[in-house]
């Protein structure tokens, strides 16, 4: 357990020294918030307050952007974020996320900077990179921009995943990432899928028909969500609605938008490129252990 706290310790100063070496300003931002993201795939935890709810942030995102529109530049955060959602090896409805923004970079040379962190803290050689259309041909043979649902559904079959009704498409991708493909990525090196399905563009800029957005991989391991940031307010709304109507549909908790955020998008938003890193995966990594109960001090999923 204390070589686990040790082991912490140290990779947050590294990482607070790799961004003192860039000029990077670490920033804290509130925990509870008025409202939170309505992506209707990730769940918030709500607390009362008198006749309110207030929602503990899923992620420092928002929060984080309106400093940015105000002026502040490049900027980091070191925090905790809390979804709820199952507890297991890799997941804790609590955990340390690392989320920093770069004024004036793309997607492309966000990548770089994470990989020179990853090197940084972790050692090892640079990582590779791969499209999402690539990683797709490369380990299932299918194009996953042009495939039909059918043949989604026929791969998922022919490799052993049963079919599932009333799934979308973007479900059926995610289903043979997450069983087909994920297992097999950053085995040697750390492994960037980038350019992804406009449809599965969140918060990221869609541009040549791709939402440019990137994830990192080790191990078969997520570690990081990446995006060339949408500064479009008119059209973060549209998919903000277009979630609530998801949630909807799913008879999920209706969720209020956050008005100051978009107001911020709308009051000047710089160019930017954003990524979350989870910091208690990374110290997996880092002390190669499979398991999150190895590098907490006390886990809900060990309780």
């Amino acid at each position: 357990m204390f070589h686990a706290l040790k082991s912490r310790a140290e990779l947050l100063a590294k990482i607070r020294q790799f961004f003192v070496e860039r000029e990077v300003l670490e920033v804290e931002t509130p925990l509870l918030g008025a409202s939170t993201i309505p992506d209707p795939n990730i769940h918030s935890f709500t607390s009362q307050y008198f006749n309110s709810a207030l929602y503990l942030q899923t992620s420092p995102e928002f929060a984080m952007k309106r400093l940015l529109a105000a002026g502040s530049g490049s900027i980091y955060q070191i925090c905790k974020a809390f979804r709820n959602e199952d507890c297991g090896k890799q997941h804790n409805p609590e955990f340390t996320m690392l989320e920093w923004y770069r004024v004036g970079f793309d997607h492309h040379q966000l990548m770089d900077e994470m990989d020179a962190l990853l090197r940084y803290v972790l050692g090892g050689t640079p990582a590779e990179r791969l499209t999402y259309a690539a990683m797709f041909e490369k380990f299932l043979q299918l194009d996953p921009h042009a495939a039909s649902l059918a043949e989604l559904q026929n791969c998922a079959v022919m490799h052993g995943i049963n079919k599932v009704d009333n799934l979308e498409r973007d479900d059926w991708l995610n289903l043979l990432l997450t069983h087909l493909i994920e297992p097999h990525l950053g085995k040697e090196r750390p492994t960037f899928i980038y350019d992804y399905p406009a449809s599965q563009a969140a918060l990221a800029q869609i541009n040549n028909g791709v939402a440019e957005r990137f994830e990192v991989y080790i191990d078969g391991l997520e570690l990081a969500n990446g995006f060339h940031e949408l500064g479009d307010a008119k059209e973060q709304r549209a998919r903000f609605e277009a979630d609530l109507a998801k949630r909807r549909a799913l008879n999920s908790p209706e969720i209020p938008l956050d008005e100051e955020f978009l107001a911020a998008l709308a009051s000047g938003f710089p160019a930017c490129a954003g990524v979350a890193l989870g910091i208690d995966r990374l110290l997996m990594v880092l002390l190669n252990t499979r398991d999150l109960k190895d590098v907490l001090f006390i886990s809900l999923a060990t309780n």
